[in-house]
């Protein structure tokens, strides 16, 4: 072997360019991965936020830049009972739709992870009213509440005669509270079932033949094994059904427009009335942006709710 090829044989090789070595980091391939996501987030969910929370604190009308007015427009709403009413029936409103949502989506759950002919057409046929577009929902429902066209009055009073006089389900408060929570709860009841079927289907069924062969009841079952294995996905979908029932609008705007007598409005709605249907941009921010006391207040709950009890991932309790 001559010298000349021993000198090509250790020949040193070229360092990599600082673009080359940028380009290996795991670090930066990383963060120009992330990029683009950070800014959609940016763009689409930032800059509405900041803005909303800026408006919040000014007298911005449509049509006129409004002026630093500090805490004016949340001293208002303090001293405004339309304002707590809409708080209330908000609160209300969600406790009772989530409650309705998971009792109902709970019983469907269960009753889908047995052995039942024709499943897949039933889970398809459950997925309808949350594939149905919102705005179709309301209008439906519209049609079966309203005084003169209900369906509902057509077969008590016309059909069978158990009735003198069409029910009336939006023309007094509580009835059209309860009409809408109604409407909501048939909504929401596919996620929370599909939801928590998926949840099912992950539970070992050797864990009821074991508690079968020791002789539990259903009950027992159901209370010492579908139910803790079931809790942290029960608590990721009570979270999103808050925040979705909490947030709700168009529902709610569809049907009743936040009457009768401005007894119906949830937060989101009566923000969009004063923002942007009364122009007062400023006031309707502000009830917006108190609403995120609630919305952080669930987060909370899920990520204490979600962290799984170490006997689950088969660690002993301290």
């Amino acid at each position: 072997m001559t010298a000349a090829t021993l000198t090509d044989w250790t020949r040193p090789r070229p360092q990599p360019t600082w673009l080359g070595r940028l380009f290996d980091n795991k670090a930066f391939l990383v963060f120009l991965c992330l990029l683009p996501a950070v800014g959609l987030l940016t763009v689409f969910l930032t800059y509405p936020l900041g803005l909303g929370i800026w408006l919040a604190f000014t007298d911005t009308k449509i049509g006129r830049t409004g002026q630093w007015v500090g805490w004016e427009n949340f001293e208002y709403l303090l001293e405004d009972p339309l304002f707590w009413k809409a708080v209330f029936y908000s609160v209300f409103y969600t406790a009772v739709a989530t409650f309705g949502k998971f009792a109902l989506g709970l019983w469907l759950a269960l009753l889908l992870n047995n052995h039942l002919p024709m499943k897949s057409l039933l889970r398809a046929i459950i997925l309808l009213p949350w594939i149905v577009p919102t705005v179709l929902s309301a209008i439906a429902f519209w049609w079966i509440y309203d005084p003169q066209f209900s369906i509902l009055s057509y077969l008590a009073v016309d059909v069978l005669g158990i009735r003198d006089t069409y029910f009336d389900f939006l023309g007094s408060t509580w009835p059209a509270r309860w009409s809408l929570i109604a409407a909501n709860i048939w909504r929401g009841i596919p996620f929370v079932a599909i939801s928590l079927l998926a949840g099912l289907q992950t539970i070992s069924p050797s864990l009821y033949e074991a508690a079968l062969l020791d002789g539990s009841s259903a009950w027992q079952r159901f209370r010492y094994i579908t139910f803790p294995l079931l809790l942290p996905i029960l608590a990721i979908v009570m979270t999103f059904s808050i925040i979705f029932t909490f947030t709700d609008f168009q529902l709610v705007y569809a049907i009743t427009r936040g009457g009768p007598v401005n007894s119906t409005h949830l937060m989101a709605t009566l923000a969009f009335q004063r923002g942007i249907a009364g122009g007062e941009l400023g006031e309707g921010a502000a009830i917006a942006v108190a609403m995120i006391p609630f919305l952080v207040f669930a987060t909370l709950f899920s990520y204490f709710a979600l962290a799984r009890r170490k006997w689950q991932q088969g660690e002993a309790n301290d």
